[in-house]
């Protein structure tokens, strides 16, 4: 539990009011509300919540257009919740890569669960997206690194390790990173 910001997307009035209170109590700030799907949506993208709270049927804009295009945007976990079960409304939750699924009947039992694991998920994917943006940006630094010794070494007639060290060496005395000097390699080869 703790201080984090939720956005309530619901057309119905006491039905936020129910949930803001429920939330409220485990010391969640709820920072906005809205009762219709783009007005919600624009509270979304203005306030940067943690976590949204999403009606599945919502005037204009429904909550499962309005979840995608959160999940999609990457702006924060959607928890989405409806009257009923019907099995449409859990398959389009599923295109919609919500992070849970409430009955309203029952969230006073559902609700605090969800929003823990919708947060704690939801910030272990974002580091894993990060990690794996790393990992591509490493490997495509090596690649070209390793296109750029190879034309040093074919140009020069030298080893490979002393292209490497050639490239390293420019990019010391530059204060650039290797792979800006070895993409400069490669584009002066081109030319």
């Amino acid at each position: 539990m703790g201080e984090n910001r939720f956005v309530i997307i619901d057309s119905d009035a006491n039905w936020r009011k129910n949930i803001k209170t429920m939330i409220s109590k485990m010391g969640y700030w709820v920072i906005g509300e809205a009762e219709d799907g783009l007005t919600g949506l624009k509270l979304v993208r203005a306030r940067q919540p943690d976590l949204v709270i999403i009606e599945a049927f919502l005037p204009g804009m429904d909550g499962y257009e309005l979840a995608r295009i959160i999940h999609e945007d990457k702006l924060a976990p959607v928890i989405l919740i409806a009257s009923s079960t019907q099995q449409n409304i859990i398959e389009k939750a599923k295109l919609a890569k919500v992070f849970a699924f409430l009955v309203k009947p029952e969230l006073d039992y559902n609700l605090i669960p969800a929003i823990e694991l919708a947060l704690t998920n939801y910030q272990e994917i974002i580091k894993l997206e990060s990690q794996v943006k790393e990992l591509k940006d490493t490997l495509e630094t090596r690649k070209v690194i390793e296109r750029a010794k190879g034309i040093i070494m074919e140009t020069m007639g030298i080893s490979e390790t002393e292209a490497f060290k050639r490239i390293q060496k420019q990019s010391m005395n530059k204060r650039i990173s290797m792979r800006a000097v070895a993409e400069a390699i490669i584009l002066a080869h081109n030319l």
